[in-house]
């Protein structure tokens, strides 16, 4: 297929999308939208910036060329800076698959939906909000009550039972939204295939590599390094639990061959889930009756708006007469 018909499909599959479609660059996952489509070039604007960027039609047709030359799919890091939402709209065109986990862009004999375009669509959802049922969220919420109604810029001057109570629910936050933190750091494992950042509405993250080393059989290792003409006596070490053992038989103190340091910490010892459990329902029924009282107010203020401007309206086809006296 030439790139002539191939970019008049493409205009084509672009103009169908809706106006609030919001597109995420292949890499770096920046969100935009598409403003207009023209002839020779399409506009775009990133939601985080309200300059319009043209994408002209001659950079489509490198890009065209660049694929096809390509063994089985190209790869997206080779595309210069900037060149990124080339690929994004370049997959709204069926003929085009873009692969978002591996970082490729392919031409595909089966048409297929573009993964940036479809999952990301903004929609506005009006139903009420659901309560999340995970641990976290619970505590959470009781943990805005405390911080709420105590002043924790002045720790010093709360008592004992105040404190032990934050300390709780500080403790219970922490493990529970790390959970949850690993949880969601799985899944983006799972989608990031780059190290490069990926934006959100409150940071970003990138892929990084944490690098663990653990000591291979100790005899093989030993080989090696005399295999390589060192004295494995050099790189023995000190084993602690023989150690250990052997100041149990001699006067030697655990001071003289350890270089000891002390620090004290709180320990969480136990929780009042029942406590919990009764204060959390007792916020959730203050939300919700919250939410009433302002639906009522809400519904108070527009029949007051209603009353206001029905006795201060003016029908224009109304007439006045004046009664007029004379001859």
């Amino acid at each position: 297929m030439s790139f002539r018909v191939t970019w008049d499909n493409l205009l084509d599959n672009v103009e169908e999308l809706s106006a609030d479609a919001t597109l995420l660059t292949p890499v770096s996952q920046n969100p935009f939208q598409i403003t207009d489509v023209q002839q020779h070039r399409v506009l775009i604007e990133y939601q985080a910036d309200s300059e319009t960027v043209p994408l002209q039609r001659e950079q489509f047709e490198t890009l065209f060329e660049r694929v096809a030359d390509a063994t089985g799919s190209f790869d997206l890091d080779r595309l210069p800076p900037g060149a990124e939402p080339y690929a994004t709209v370049m997959s709204l065109h069926p003929r085009f698959t873009i692969d978002d986990r591996d970082g490729t862009l392919a031409e595909s004999e089966t048409p297929t939906a573009s993964p940036l375009v479809d999952a990301h669509t903004v929609e506005h959802d009006d139903s009420p909000r659901e309560e999340p049922d995970i641990p976290v969220y619970a505590d959470a919420l009781l943990l805005i009550d405390a911080l709420e109604q105590h002043d924790v810029t002045s720790l010093t001057e709360l008592d004992v039972p105040t404190l032990v109570n934050l300390y709780t629910l500080l403790s219970d936050v922490q493990r529970n939204a790390n959970d949850l933190r690993q949880e969601v750091r799985g899944v983006l494992l799972d989608r990031l295939h780059h190290d490069q950042p990926v934006s959100g509405q409150y940071g970003s993250v990138q892929r990084a590599v944490r690098r663990n080393r653990t000591l291979k059989d100790d005899e093989a290792v030993l080989e090696l390094l005399e295999a390589e003409g060192i004295d494995p006596e050099r790189v023995m070490s000190v084993d602690t639990s023989k150690l250990d053992d052997a100041l149990e038989v001699t006067s030697l103190s655990e001071s003289d061959v350890y270089e000891i340091e002390e620090s004290e910490y709180v320990r969480k010892a136990d929780v009042d889930e029942e406590m919990k459990e009764t204060r959390l329902q007792g916020l959730k029924d203050q939300l919700a009756g919250a939410d009433e009282d302002t639906t009522e107010l809400q519904a108070e203020i527009e029949e007051l708006e209603q009353r206001i401007t029905e006795l201060t309206s003016f029908d224009s086809g109304t007439s006045f007469h004046t009664r007029s006296t004379g001859g």
